[in-house]
């Protein structure tokens, strides 16, 4: 489905004359595609295994909860660090190569974690360490790993690649710290052991994709400094008008969300709720969030980007207070599921309107931007929350989110509503079609061995 982009960078999704609508079905005939969604799933699998691991891991070792938390720092505190860096790296380096040493990083990572438990050798700061640089490594995976599904699946395809991807991701979010404490449960080392092996089996996948995952020079020839590719990188950002409008709604909800994520955990137990009863909401809230995902391409091809943005936030402004007035925990639940549900669908739509208004050589900086500011917003979301619900009953805080998500859908009509950005889609459609034809046929002939401008 190919993406029709204005000059204001207003997009939407459309079917281009003559080309049968059951084409996205080849995306599970793509053979790199299908070994880099495998691979990278499993990492993410491993990385959620061993995240749980840690906790466990130094809190039964040590019996500290400051221990423990400062493991959770120290592999949070990429995601605020090492964005801008990852990004503007990646787009200077091949991106199979930095897959590939990034997931030999963390096997090794992972695996002297397994070594120190056995030999009954556990050091706090060597965990710190290692889980510092696992996640700067799954940070350039990740970043390098979005930018090449570009590479490796059609434009009118790559919707569809996004939206496995995000379910994919939701997956690993359901699978990976049950099978983490599973594991942990069997043995101290195995979650650490077991990570490193589905990063073997990853590593391997990367071994066998075909296709040149390079990213292209910038048009000057001239790379620059690290420091001056990070600019360049936020000058685009920062240049895109409805991009950056976008990015600003994201992170605005993603307030919300991390408010609402401890939100229910207050609200479970008022309700007379137990700790299970808060992992069975999240497991159905996972698993919403992935149908979304799963379903986010039939609504992309109907309403296009542009709509959807719109669709999103508004459908949340009219969930989100009603949280407030849910009579029971199976009425919560219900609305947590379709705001998941939506969260699916918006953070596919996301990556998808990043992906479609950047240029293949700021792809990894235009990623590292996107995740930091949703990193930031997580990060004040999450200590927003604890003020909140410490200052203020759960039914007032959830009412503050309400009102929040009203005004925030408010900004969403107005950025993405207008005639202005309407015309820009329809007037660009049409040469957007031509350019998603021209990259197939180029895609093509390189995947056949012949030179596409020949």
């Amino acid at each position: 489905m190919p993406i029709a982009r204005g000059w204001d960078d207003a997009v939407t999704v459309t079917e281009p004359p003559g080309r049968p609508a059951h084409r996205a079905a080849r995306l599970t005939r793509n053979r790199d595609f299908l070994l880099l969604w495998t691979g990278s799933g499993l990492s993410a699998l491993g990385a959620r295994a061993t995240s749980i691991g840690y906790t466990l891991l130094v809190y039964w070792s040590t019996g500290s909860a400051t221990a423990a938390s400062l493991v959770t720092f120290a592999a949070l505190l990429p995601n605020l660090v090492a964005q801008l860096p990852a990004g503007a790296l990646v787009d200077r380096w091949n991106r199979r190569t930095t897959m590939l040493v990034c997931t030999a990083g963390r096997v090794l990572g992972a695996g002297s974690v397994a070594a120190v438990v056995l030999l009954d050798a556990v050091r706090l700061p060597h965990l710190m360490v290692v889980a510092f640089l696992e996640a700067t490594l799954g940070i350039c995976y990740a970043l390098a790993e979005r930018a090449a599904v570009c590479a490796v699946v059609p434009r009118d395809q790559l919707g569809a690649a996004l939206a496995a991807n995000e379910s994919r991701a939701n997956a690993a979010s359901i699978l990976g710290q049950p099978t983490g404490t599973v594991l942990y449960a069997v043995a101290r080392f195995a979650p650490f052991l077991f990570a490193t092996a589905v990063h073997l089996v990853s590593l391997v996948t990367l071994l066998f994709v075909r296709r040149d995952l390079r990213a292209p020079r910038s048009s000057d020839g001239s790379a620059g400094g690290l420091i001056a590719q990070i600019r360049e990188g936020v000058a685009f950002i920062w240049g895109k008008l409805y991009l950056r409008r976008a990015l600003c709604l994201f992170a605005a909800s993603n307030i919300l969300f991390q408010i609402l994520g401890l939100g229910l955990v207050v609200l479970v137990k008022d309700r007379d709720g137990t700790p299970a009863t808060v992992g069975l909401l999240l497991a159905v809230n996972s698993v919403f969030g992935m149908a979304g995902a799963m379903t986010s391409n039939a609504f992309l091809r109907r309403w296009g980007i542009r709509r959807m943005m719109i669709g999103i936030h508004l459908a949340w402004a009219v969930l989100m207070p009603l949280l407030v007035v849910a009579p029971g925990l199976v009425a919560v639940s219900v609305l947590l599921a379709l705001i998941n549900y939506g969260a699916g669908i918006g953070n596919v739509a996301g990556v998808l309107y990043l992906l479609r208004t950047t240029p293949d050589e700021l792809r990894g900086r235009a990623g590292s931007i996107f995740t930091l500011l949703s990193s930031g917003a997580n990060s004040i979301g999450a200590l927003l929350a604890g003020f909140l619900l410490d200052a203020v009953r759960i039914e007032v805080a959830l009412a503050v989110v309400g009102a929040t998500m009203v005004v925030i859908a408010v900004f969403a009509v107005l950025a993405f509503g207008t005639r202005t950005a309407a015309q820009a889609e329809r007037a660009e459609a049409a040469a957007e079609r031509a350019d998603a034809e021209r990259a197939d046929a180029e895609l093509a002939a390189t995947a056949a061995g012949r030179d596409p401008h020949g």
